[in-house]
């Protein structure tokens, strides 16, 4: 199985049969990322790459009440810094086009990991969450998940995640949660009738959901 980092902000779990779980472990914080889990995500899917023995990866978040609620906005532009901060990934100062587009690390393919990943949406997806979302093969969900995208609410621009998704829903579809902003909020079973999301489970059936599949695939 190779030698994997002890990792803070994710757990890495590999599996006998071709299978590893990349699991965003910020509970506390609904698995929001901060610039050491975009290091860690980046050197998680870099390995990943060259690593034979792995086939198949489930993306999921700890808990049953996020999948990941995007990026932590108590450690951006001028926010907590310590020693894992990363001034070019948080920002420095207060202005947004001091710091680095975080789906630079997020994603499995914009680290040039082209192996299968199936996500597994276990509550609430939003915001910087779609970075990850878009990279996926396809989506298992659990019932209570919702998504949405917060941005213009809080005078942001809404523009790399809707990108990353045009690829996963229709267009129209991405216009109306990304114009919307808190106002929308597209629950699971929304999300399987427009394509986004291929299957809806309990949420207690979720984990077995994604791994009847990811076990069909290393086939």
């Amino acid at each position: 199985m190779g030698t994997w980092p002890d990792y803070e902000t994710i757990i890495y779990d590999e599996q006998e049969n071709g299978v590893a779980w990349v699991t965003l472990n910020r509970p506390e914080r609904l698995n929001s990322f901060n610039s050491l889990m975009q290091r860690e995500l980046r050197d998680c899917w870099s390995k990943l790459r060259r690593h034979d023995d792995v086939r198949c990866i489930v993306l999921t978040g700890a808990g049953d009440r996020a999948f990941c609620s995007g990026i932590d906005r108590h450690e951006q532009m001028g926010g907590h810094h310590d020693e894992t901060t990363d001034s070019d990934l948080i920002g420095s100062g207060s202005t947004p086009f001091m710091f680095d587009d975080p789906g630079d690390n997020l994603g499995p393919k914009s680290c040039d990991l082209w192996k299968p990943v199936i996500g597994a949406v276990n509550g609430l997806a939003c915001g910087g969450a779609f970075y990850m979302l878009g990279e996926c093969e396809f989506l298992v969900a659990a019932e209570h998940a919702t998504l949405f995208d917060p941005h213009v609410t809080y005078g942001m621009t809404a523009a790399f995640e809707p990108i990353h998704m045009a690829g996963m829903m229709p267009f129209a579809e991405i216009m109306r949660l990304s114009l919307m902003g808190n106002y929308e909020s597209m629950t699971a079973q929304r999300a399987y009738e427009i394509g986004l999301v291929s299957e809806v489970v309990p949420g207690d059936k979720l984990q077995d959901a994604a791994l009847w599949c990811v076990d069909r695939i290393v086939e």
